[in-house]
């Protein structure tokens, strides 16, 4: 009965508006030319472009020299091509033109112009431990930070390529290298991934009750340790659809301590879990900006079995899940957002390590961020009402020498939203009582949005607990 409650929550989250219409953004086409009729795309000029190599540019437009295109259709092709080539991190601005070639009636000359990014940041990491900012605010406990530093070198030789060097100490140490190849063949339509490290805490949770996470602390020890590496490939035939695989190798050890407060805590009552992954997801994502999407949709599914019975004790678990999401523009300054998550981990006697529901990452309702809602199942719908306050500006700091970082947009964003979820707890317990109920969260916000992927939401929620608070969060919400 409860996984049938589920299944009608998101059949309810489907109902969702139809795709909105392209932005009135208009090609640079003298009145002359807009026309019934084709023309011909002669050349294609690129500048700006520094680091990044050509081929992954002309990777993203939806054009290239010598096609011919309907006049009416211009517009789009360069508009979609701009949010393409946007949608890779690798600029902050890019800028189009679009001429009718000198002497040659029905051709048609076409400039991209870019000011790229900054790519290699070797920076400090100074980051609070908890789940999100909000839980750590309620704690304030200062001891809960981690520092060290990461070595990120994105768009490595021009290639889109990303190399990380990463190095956490503090409360949670993490020690990791990782390299992305996005392309191997002359195609452009597969890459790779690798990366190995560990992880090592000295304080983590073991247990959740009344829907709060509960800790177990040692500063002699690390009850929990992590040895983890991962192989991935990946396949984009298309601008928008990417396929995934990843390979990876675990190594989990946790305390005697952990299993004393936890019996459950691991697979078995070793101390030790060690298994094979294998992770698959597929995703779809024709969004107008990824950073923060106004219009357009997307969706992923995502498919994981941990465990193959190699090891002893045998870890077992397997789950998929999905997610859809829908922009649309209502009418002048508004638009609408609304995604549905959903996910099944139909294996019995999960221990706790290994099930999560809903209060991790991204997956809340909004209103509950102190709570952890753990579960086999779960539904989660989230909606927003929005208005753009401050559309879109641009800004020129002179004095800054580097283009880089001397020309930055931002943009504010008014949102009312409600969001609603359930998860489905099938364990014989009495210490989750948010699970096997519907959640429900609403308030108002107010959203900022700058380059580098910077997105910064205040908001004021309340729930049907009777309880309500201010949030921030660093991520868009749907």
């Amino acid at each position: 009965m409860r996984f049938l409650l589920v299944l009608l929550f998101l059949l309810d989250g489907f109902i969702l508006f139809s795709q909105s219409p392209e932005n009135n953004n208009k090609s640079s086409l003298p009145d002359s030319t807009r026309q019934t009729g084709d023309v011909i795309i002669r050349n294609i000029t690129f500048t700006g472009n520094k680091i990044t190599k050509e081929r992954i540019i002309r990777r993203e437009i939806l054009f290239k020299e010598n096609d011919t295109i309907p006049v009416s259709e211009i517009g789009y092709y360069l508009q979609q091509s701009r949010k393409n080539l946007i949608n890779t991190s690798l600029f902050n601005f890019v800028t189009y033109d679009s001429i009718p070639a000198e002497g040659q009636p029905g051709y048609l000359d076409v400039t991209l112009e870019f000011i790229e990014r900054w790519y290699i940041w070797p920076v400090p990491i100074l980051e609070l431990a908890d789940r999100n900012f909000n839980a750590w605010l309620k704690k304030k406990d200062w001891s809960r930070i981690n520092y060290g530093f990461f070595l990120t070198w994105n768009n490595f030789r021009g290639r889109r390529e990303r190399l990380v060097v990463y190095a956490r100490f503090g409360y949670d140490e993490k020690y990791e290298l990782s390299y992305q190849i996005p392309y191997i063949n002359r195609k452009q339509t597969l890459g790779l991934g690798f990366s190995g490290g560990w992880a090592q805490n000295h304080e983590i949770a073991y247990n959740s009750i009344d829907n709060k996470e509960v800790y177990y602390k040692s500063e002699d020890n690390y009850p929990k340790k992590v040895y983890f590496a991962k192989a991935e490939t990946y396949f984009r035939k298309s601008i928008h659809n990417l396929s995934l695989w990843q390979l990876a190798y675990f190594n989990q050890h946790v305390t005697d301590s952990v299993l004393f407060y936890n019996p459950d805590y691991n697979f078995g009552p070793d101390n030790v879990n060690q298994y094979f992954s294998l992770f698959y997801q597929f995703r779809s994502d024709f969004r107008d900006y990824k950073q923060y999407p106004m219009t357009g949709y997307y969706f992923d599914i995502e498919v994981e079995k941990k465990g193959f019975g190699i090891f002893e004790p045998s870890v077992n678990t397997f789950y998929i899940k999905s997610n859809y999401r829908q922009f649309v523009q209502l009418e002048g300054r508004w638009y609408w957002g609304t995604g549905v998550t959903g996910k099944m981990a139909p294996l019995k006697h999960q221990p706790y390590t290994y099930l999560q529901g809903l209060g991790y990452g991204r997956d809340f309702v909004r209103g509950y961020e102190y709570y952890v809602v753990d579960g086999e199942y779960y539904g989660l719908w989230k909606n927003n009402l929005k208005f753009e306050l401050v559309p879109n500006r641009v800004l020129n700091f002179n004095f800054i020498p580097t283009e880089k970082f001397s020309k930055l947009y931002y943009a504010f964003y008014l949102n009312a939203y409600v969001d609603m979820g359930y998860v489905v707890d099938n364990r014989d317990i009495d210490t989750n009582p948010l699970a096997n109920r519907y959640l429900m969260g609403y308030g108002l916000g107010l959203d900022f949005v700058s380059y580098y992927d910077f997105v910064i939401r205040f908001e004021y929620s309340f729930n049907i607990k009777g309880e309500s608070g201010f949030f921030i969060h660093f991520m868009p919400s749907i």
